[in-house]
């Protein structure tokens, strides 16, 4: 999958195909920070309250890493693919090539957890990667989560991305609607302090909660 994404940050067309033979485009420019006046509105909201120390999990490109310090905001990227660490490196912003379940530095003092363009996704396991999310978190820190539109549901799917020339392997992603994030939040210990709807994408705010999580009867 990497060396596909890597070729996308690149400028080559790719897609993601799911098993059902449906397929879309890679948002390249957007994540790269190109895109429309309506994706920088959505950028600024996702960042806008982050005042502390912001770990962004599957930085891509790093575009929201680089905002943060040109604010002023301590902020470290991460990201599995090289080349998506090199571009945020390029950009100035420190990123790490790293899974995000692996070690990370700073594991429960971050204030703030960006979770940008659907990444909650990530792994097909919205409970797992909240839970995470958690670790990374002190206590009444932030986790900012792009989920998407009402009325998706939670849905698990195998993708692949693909360009005209070659198909990467097979891997677990879970589209995860905004109805569900209360629902998540309490099952791993936080609590639902905001939704909001910014140029047509869906954030939640949701802050730690000092105590456990509670996955009994979660999604």
């Amino acid at each position: 999958m990497n060396e596909i994404f890597d070729q996308a940050l690149i400028g080559e067309d790719c897609w993601v195909r799911a098993t059902d033979g449906s397929t879309r485009p890679l948002p390249t420019r957007q994540w790269l920070g190109a895109g429309e006046d309506t994706d920088n509105l959505a950028d600024t909201a996702l960042t806008c309250c982050c005042d502390g120390p912001t770990i962004d999990l599957g930085c891509g490109p790093g575009r929201l890493v680089a905002a943060l310090l040109r604010r002023g905001v301590v902020a470290l990227g991460v990201d599995i693919s090289p080349m998506a660490v090199a571009v945020t490196r390029f950009r100035g912003a420190p990123a790490l090539h790293r899974d995000l379940f692996e070690p990370l530095p700073g594991t429960g003092r971050w204030t703030y957890a960006l979770l940008a363009d659907g990444n909650v996704g990530i792994g097909g396991d919205p409970l797992r990667l909240l839970d995470r999310t958690r670790d990374l978190l002190t206590i009444g820190g932030v986790a900012v989560v792009e989920f998407d539109r009402p009325g998706t549901g939670i849905a698990r799917q195998q993708l692949r991305l693909e360009t005209k020339n070659s198909a990467g392997p097979w891997f677990p992603w879970a589209y995860v609607g905004i109805e569900y994030a209360e629902a998540l939040a309490e099952a791993t210990g936080f609590r639902l302090r905001a939704t909001a709807e910014v140029a047509g994408r869906h954030i939640a705010w949701l802050k730690r909660h000092p105590g456990e999580p509670e996955h009994a009867g979660a999604p």
